[in-house]
This record gives structure tokens, sequence and C-alpha cells, in this order.
């Protein structure tokens, strides 16, 4: 049946203007982004497919363009306009993030950097540079890596922090492998950058983890830092 068939309650469209994007499945809400279905399947029964397929809606965002243009109905235009959507999603929150709202508390960067580091094949390091009231001047990823291994040299961070005239930094990496917990080197590393920081009267707020799939992982929370 299609989804013009369906009582006006229960269409994807109808009922996020009704009741708020919130209230929809993640079905629901990726019909509305394809559209329309293909022959035999809604643009509902779509979006369960290929939620079925990449098994996450987090593995489907970050999916390669060939293994997306493998489903029934897909293709490259299609692909390329959800990661113009997902880039706006990183741009909107990175424009929030300069706009005031502070990093005294792990949680309120942990989307942020999900959607920016976690898709990522390589391993990088990141530095968030933070004013006196803790809000983003600039985010730079500042080391590339390996799949393993990043090297990070606390001389290059100090001299970034000073570029930036920086008070505070949040240091953050990913692990393509999806593993969330600390090495002990990135435990050594953390320890070495805040003591170097800290000649220059600069706070490390926290580290965090962003493995390929879950919630990074925030050294402050752990008791890390």
């Amino acid at each position: 049946m299609a989804i013009t068939d369906w009582p006006a309650d229960e269409r994807p469209r109808e009922k996020l203007l009704a009741r708020g994007a919130q209230t929809l499945s993640d079905a629901e809400l990726l019909a509305i982004f394809l559209r329309v279905g293909i022959k035999g399947q809604s643009a509902v029964d779509l979006a369960r497919t290929l939620l079925g397929h990449f098994g996450t809606l987090n593995h489907l965002c970050n999916a390669c363009a060939d293994e997306f243009a493998t489903i029934p109905g897909m293709g490259l235009a299609k692909y390329a306009q959800l990661q113009a959507v997902m880039e706006l999603a990183r741009r909107a929150l990175a424009e929030r993030l300069t706009e005031g709202i502070l990093f005294d508390s792990p949680t309120e960067v942990r989307d942020w950097l999900q959607l920016r580091m976690a898709h990522l094949p390589y391993e990088t390091f990141c530095i968030l540079l933070l004013d006196a009231r803790h809000r983003l001047i600039e985010a730079v990823d500042l080391f590339r890596g390996t799949l393993n291994q990043t090297s990070v040299y606390p001389r290059e961070v100090v001299k970034l922090a000073l570029r930036y005239n920086a008070a505070a930094v949040v240091l953050a990496h990913n692990h393509p492998s999806g593993v969330s917990e600390p090495s002990h080197s990135d435990e050594l590393i953390t320890r070495d950058l805040r003591d170097a920081l800290a000649l220059i009267d600069v706070k490390v707020l926290d580290h965090f983890v962003v493995p390929a799939h879950g919630k990074p992982l925030s050294f402050t929370e752990r008791g890390l830092l």
C-alpha cells in the first residue's frame, strides 16, 4: 500500500508536522528523506530494507557509495544527498558550539565528535581550542595516522594553543577499529599533553576516544584525567 493511502495521522510527513520529528522511528525519518519507494515497496518499506541491510542507522549514514548503491532504488545521487544531510548536521552542531554552548560537561561535545570522526577510516587526532568561557574557537585535525597508531607531538599542540590564544582544550581521537577503550599509550599521551599545556596555563578539559560505532568515551568521566 502506498503511503498516500495510509490514514493521514500515520503518514511520516504529517506525523512529523503534527507531533515533532522526535516521535518518528528511524524508518519513518528515513522514509521522509527517501520521499518515494520502489515498485512493491513504499518509502517506509524501502527505509526498513536499508536499515536491515546496514544493521544500524549509523552504519547506513557512513556507508561507502558503492555499497549504498547496491540497494535497489538507491544510487549515487541519493548517496550524495545523504552525505549532504550529514555534513549539514555537522556544521549546524559546530555553529552551536561557537555560539555559547559551554564545554563544562562532556555530554555537550559527544554528538558532534561522533558525527565528525566516527565514520573516518583512518585514525586522526583532533584538538578543540576553547576561549576563557570554554566556547569553541576552532577544531583542528592535527595528526593523521594509520588504523592502529597516531604520532602526537606535544610541541605541536602547544604551538597550536598559543596561535589561537586558547584558554583550554578538549582532545579527541578516533578508533576506526571500533574499540572504545583507551589504550595505555592513549593515557600516556594525555598526561604528556596535560603537563605540556599546563606550562602555558592551558587546561585540558577532556580527552574523548571516538569509536567507529557507539558513544565516545570520556577520560574525565572515567577518572583518567
